[in-house]
């Protein structure tokens, strides 16, 4: 039998354990809700780990962990941000990299290169680059490379069987210009500059390499611009005083009927027209103007330079390119001239015109006696001609052409006999 106070007791200890239940479910309640909470700023903060700074943390509590996640919620924004523009530059940088001229070479401390551009590519893996005997293979070989990259090889492979100027600038760091063969094409100029810096801890080193040799050839015909200028307007100022006086003077010898003195006047007339027609030819050298380019019309050229000289034509079907008309047929006139004066059969002097998948190559070849190597050197130099009464303007103006369209002007000796000067001109001049 119970009594009242037993009663109590068992109601008091009762109430103990329900509080108890009801703290242990209390505690087990908010630990679940603190563990899904520290779960998901785990994987929030692996998301960080991993460069994944999209997700954010969603809280709808008033306490401690709402401050947490907002902290982290501005954090992922801020690395978001900061993610973005870091893309961005990397994009830019890397637009710029592959967009230069120059070619870039980034290699570590064991020589590995480890970041390179398009035109380091086009340089080193191009086996016809240096040394090639034929640059229209050259053309053909680069137009191949596709999206072949440099980054793991050693430098020491990439210079394998290049020329030893290459190699000494390279792996002496020698800074400064310095000349590589280009073939039968001639020389070309190179400047080398070097950096070192440190990345990730590790020393590593810039090469950055420059072709220089249509910039030297581009002030080289600068400076002959400024002579040719200079003496063509001292020589117009003498010519017209001297005209007049001839004019006179013929005049008076005719009226004396001194046969003498008309044939005198008549040799200087012929001299003065002689020296019009030179200053005239080196003014139009100085003044060449920009190009105005228009798609070629390769029936119309061709069938004006047949009517001034006799040539073999062989042409690829649809040759498109965008250049000079006028500029274009005046280069082909000197250029079939100088084959019929090379001393070869005038029936072998022959034009071609093709195309690669990015270039158009035209070349006038001829079987005369072709050029020693001194000859070759000095061919493009303005004024100098091995011919009794050359200029020596036609293969200076036909380079200035060329530069002016960006192209390139090849002279290399054909194997059995000949010439061939080959104009090679891109497509997408601009």
């Amino acid at each position: 039998m119970l009594y009242v106070s037993d009663l109590s007791v068992v109601q008091k200890a009762l109430l103990v354990i329900s509080s108890l239940c009801l703290s242990a479910i209390a505690v087990k309640v908010c630990t679940l809700q603190i563990t899904k909470q520290l779960e998901a700023l785990k994987i929030g903060l692996l998301n960080f780990k991993d460069g994944e700074f999209s997700s954010t943390l969603a809280c709808k509590t008033d306490d401690e962990f709402e401050t947490l996640c907002q902290l982290y919620n501005d954090t992922a924004e801020t690395l978001r941000r900061e993610k973005q523009w870091l893309y961005q530059r990397e994009l830019m940088l890397d637009k710029v990299l592959h967009s230069s001229p120059d070619v870039l070479l980034l290699v570590n401390d064991q020589m590995h290169v480890v970041l390179s551009n398009r035109q380091a590519c086009e340089f080193f893996f191009s086996t016809n680059n240096i040394g090639n005997s034929d640059p229209e293979e050259s053309v053909v070989g680069a137009s191949k490379l596709g999206t072949r990259s440099l980054e793991g090889y050693t430098l020491g492979t990439l210079l394998k069987n290049k020329p030893d100027t290459l190699k000494g600038v390279l792996l002496e760091n020698r800074e400064g210009l310095f000349t590589l063969p280009q073939g039968a094409s001639g020389i070309q100029t190179w400047h080398m500059a070097t950096g070192t810096f440190l990345l990730n801890n590790q020393t590593h080193r810039l090469y950055i390499l420059k072709q220089m040799t249509r910039e030297l050839n581009r002030q080289e015909v600068s400076v002959w611009k400024k002579v040719i200028r200079v003496i063509s307007h001292e020589l117009n100022n003498s010519l017209g005083p001297i005209s007049s006086l001839l004019h006179s003077g013929q005049i008076v010898g005719q009226q004396n009927g001194d046969a003498r003195l008309v044939r005198v006047f008549h040799t200087i007339e012929e001299r003065i027209a002689h020296l019009n027609q030179f200053v005239q030819g080196y003014g139009r050298f100085a003044k060449l103007p920009p190009p105005v380019l228009v798609t070629i019309d390769w029936d119309k050229i061709t069938a004006q330079l047949s009517n001034q000289c006799d040539f073999k034509l062989t042409m690829s079907e649809a040759v498109e390119v965008k250049a000079d008309a006028v500029q274009v047929e005046q280069l082909l006139i000197n250029l079939l001239k100088n084959a019929h004066e090379s001393g070869g059969n005038p029936q072998d002097v022959e034009l071609v015109i093709k195309q690669t998948a990015s270039q158009v190559i035209i070349e006038v070849l001829d079987r005369g006696k072709g050029m020693t190597d001194s000859v070759m050197t000095n061919a493009l130099v303005p004024f100098y001609s091995t011919k009794a009464n050359g200029s020596g303007l036609g293969l200076a103006l036909c380079r200035e052409i060329t530069d002016a369209h960006n192209g390139h002007l090849v002279i290399q000796n054909r194997k059995d006999k000949g010439l061939c000067v080959r104009f090679i001109i891109d497509k997408t001049t601009k």
